[in-house]
């Protein structure tokens, strides 16, 4: 079977490109767009290592095909910060050491995104984990 012309839009740049029925969105963020932030640890869906924002919702970008990402927004780590200025929750995991080895922070702090965004009645001090 021949590539499926898919037309992805990825940290609000939208990219027309042929895939492979079964090339993964960590695949074509990887090597077709050159985007490193998102890291692949399994492979299968297990470790979360892979996360993306599709349409605002967390996804394994592992575990998603390409095609089923097309109509959907994709944000990767690269594209939350505002230029060369880090978002708040990415200056937060490095001013606390939260980076670790900086291998998953790429998904958790995608995944932290997400939560706020949902939880919009979390006030600072509870993110800050003060009640």
């Amino acid at each position: 079977m021949g590539k499926i012309l898919t037309e992805l839009v990825v940290n609000g740049e939208t990219h027309e490109m042929g895939v492979e029925a079964n090339d993964t969105l960590i695949e074509v963020l990887r090597e077709r767009l050159g985007l490193m932030g998102t890291k692949e640890g399994c492979g299968v869906g297990e470790c979360g290592a892979c996360p993306v924002l599709m349409s605002g919702k967390p996804v394994l970008s592992c575990i998603t095909l390409a095609v089923d990402a097309a109509g959907s927004t994709i944000t990767t780590i690269e594209g939350i910060s505002e230029g060369k200025e880090l978002h708040p929750l990415q200056k937060s995991f490095v001013q606390h050491g939260a980076v670790q080895c900086g291998f998953c922070t790429p998904g958790m702090i995608l995944i932290a995104k997400e939560l706020l965004e949902r939880v919009k009645k979390a006030s600072t001090e509870r993110r800050a984990g003060r009640r």
